[in-house]
C-alpha cells in the first residue's frame, strides 16, 4: 500500500485525526512564505502529542543552515524535506534522511532530475508554478512519470479522494502526499476529507 503523509499540519487536532485515521506521516512546513507556515513552539506542542509510528517531516525552503539546525535543535523531526535549489550535499548535512521535493515542468526528465539528489530517501513530484514552491493544488501530467526508475517516488500536488486511486494506479508510487486536497481553509484540515483520502488510498 502506498504510505500517505498529510502536510501543512498547524494544529494538535488535525495531527491527532490525521494519526487516528492512519497517516504514515505529517508535515510541518517552516517556509515564512506559506500560509501553513508553523512557529518552533507550535511544532514541539503538535510533535509531542503525536502517538508513536508516526513519522514527522520538517518542510524547509532555501532555508539558511543555521535556521534548520535551530528547528532540529527543538523540534524532533524524524525527516527533512527540502522544497527549494538545495543541492545534495546541503540536504545531507543535518544527520536525517531527507527527501527533495521536484516541480515538474513539461519536458522535463525526471530519471536524470532525480538523479541531482543520490542522498535522498525519496523524490517528492509536485506541480510547477511560478514563484510557488509547493501546495499549488494543482496536478502535473502525470505520464511523464518513468515507470522505470531507481528512486522511491513520492507524489503530491492537487490529489484529494476523489483522484488518488487513479493516481496512485497510473504512477505506483512509493507514498502520497496531501495538503489543500485534505483542508477546509489553508491551514486549516477537514477530518472528513482526512478520513475519505485515507480510505480511498487503502482501497487501492
Amino acid at each position: 500500500m502506498a504510505r500517505i503523509k498529510i502536510c501543512g499540519i498547524t494544529r494538535v487536532d488535525d495531527a491527532l485525526a490525521a494519526a487516528q485515521a492512519g497517516a504514515d506521516a505529517i508535515g510541518l512546513v517552516f517556509h515564512p512564505g506559506s500560509p501553513r507556515a508553523v512557529s518552533i513552539e507550535q511544532a514541539r506542542t503538535i510533535v509531542a502529542a503525536l502517538p508513536p509510528f508516526v513519522t514527522t517531516v520538517g518542510l524547509f525552503v532555501d532555508a539558511e543552515q543555521a535556521t534548520i539546525q535551530a528547528v532540529l535543535a527543538q523540534v524532533p523531526l524524524d525527516l527533512l524535506q527540502f522544497h527549494g535549489d538545495e543541492p545534495d550535499d546541503f540536504c545531507q548535512g543535518f544527520n536525517r534522511p531527507y527527501i527533495k521535493a521536484v516541480r515538474v515542468r513539461p519536458g522535463d526528465d525526471l530519471n536524470a532530475l532525480a538523479a541531482k539528489w543520490p542522498g535522498a530517501c525519496g523524490i517528492l513530484l509536485d506541480s510547477y508554478k511560478p514563484g510557488v514552491p509547493g501546495g499549488t493544488g494543482e496536478t502535473f501530467d502525470w505520464s511523464m512519470i518513468p515507470s522505470q526508475r531507481s528512486w522511491r517516488l513520492i507524489l503530491a500536488g492537487g490529489l484529494q479522494a476523489q483522484n488518488v486511486r487513479q493516481a496512485i494506479d497510473q504512477t505506483a508510487p512509493w507514498a502520497v502526499d496531501v495538503s489543500g486536497g485534505v483542508e477546509a481553509n489553508k491551514g486549516i484540515k477537514d477530518i472528513a476529507k482526512i478520513n475519505a483520502f485515507i480510505h480511498e488510498v487503502k482501497r487501492v
